[in-house]
């Protein structure tokens, strides 16, 4: 790396920024929906469902037992295109019981009192 352009600088400069935006997406997303179910009166956390999804399990119950090293994301875009049934065994999730979700804190908080 003798000399570097201008060009080749912005592109590192941009690339960098959507790398930073691309991973602070999830926590602005949910910054701004907590502000606005707070602006509707509705519980920040669970938008008055009053369960909120298992964060091991993302909501499902199941959990797959593949192995701590084993994400292929091809395998996963064909079976849930195709429909097809997974070669991976799934097992049910142990923090949630298999239910996929809890009773919100806060509303539990609010409705004990």
């Amino acid at each position: 790396m003798d000399n570097i352009t201008a060009n080749e600088l912005a592109g590192l400069g941009v690339g960098t920024l959507l790398l930073c935006a691309a991973i602070a997406a999830p926590r602005v997303d949910a910054f701004i929906s907590a502000s606005q179910r707070s602006s509707l009166g509705m519980c920040k956390r669970c938008g008055d469902l009053r369960m909120i999804a298992c964060s091991k399990c993302k909501g499902v119950g199941l959990v797959k037992d593949s192995g701590p090293f084993s994400f292929n994301l091809v395998d996963d875009l064909v079976q849930s295109f195709e429909g097809a049934e997974s070669k991976v065994k799934s097992i049910s999730c142990t923090k949630c019981q298999a239910k996929g979700h809890f009773s919100c804190p806060d509303c539990s908080k609010i409705s004990q009192v």
